[in-house]
């Protein structure tokens, strides 16, 4: 299965960038143990002092990163996240009877409907350079989520290794935007922002060439 994905990668990148610039790429693939990546829910509405922003870990991930150190803007990402494995994180106070609560609504038909959408994707499109060391990247590529697919651009950081290489950032993506509705409870008095920030730090190792 990994090797398909490396060579659905390669193809992706060779109908944008020229035979010469591939021999300088390298393929890294994704450590899940390694790698963070959490979802921060917001409260809003009148009462939101009432409720809790909610930490949500991605639990099972797996991608893979073709880096073009010759020239970054020919690189391409390509991410997957089992939307079954994401974790409400354990919150002081948060009761453990609660915590449960919003974990069985997050997984189920009213927000993520992870029957119906078990898997989170992200397949980068276009890779810009904005610093002059070539570690400030802007990262523009095609989200699904709950059976939607929308473009997305976000700044991140890479740090390049011999044999790995870290990218740490963050992005903010609307639920609505995703046909997601907000829970809400209270008429509205108490409910979750539409807004949901999506950190990452993930660490992928060298595998070829």
């Amino acid at each position: 299965m990994r090797l398909t994905y490396i060579s659905s990668l390669i193809t992706a990148l060779m109908a944008s960038a020229s035979l010469a610039q591939l021999p300088s790429h390298t393929i890294y693939s994704i450590n899940a143990s390694q790698s963070r990546i959490e979802l921060l829910v917001f409260r809003g509405g009148i009462l939101r002092t009432l409720g809790h922003d909610h930490a949500i870990a991605a639990k099972k991930i797996s991608g893979e990163i073709l880096y073009n150190s010759g020239n970054i803007e020919n690189s391409a990402v390509h991410l997957r996240i089992d939307a079954r494995a994401l974790t409400v994180l354990s919150d002081p106070d948060l009761s453990e009877k609660d915590r449960n609560e919003v974990q069985a609504t997050m997984q189920g038909a009213k927000v993520l409907n992870i029957q119906a959408f078990p898997q989170i994707e992200f397949h980068s499109t276009r890779v810009k350079n904005v610093g002059n060391t070539g570690e400030d990247l802007t990262l523009t590529g095609r989200l699904i989520l709950h059976g939607v697919e929308k473009e997305i651009t976000f700044p991140l950081r890479i740090h390049p290794d011999k044999n790995s290489l870290r990218a740490t950032g963050a992005v903010f993506v609307s639920q609505g935007d995703f046909g997601i509705t907000p829970i809400k409870g209270g008429l509205g008095a108490v409910r979750v922002k539409n807004e949901v920030k999506i950190s990452f730090d993930i660490l992928a190792e060298k595998v070829a060439p």
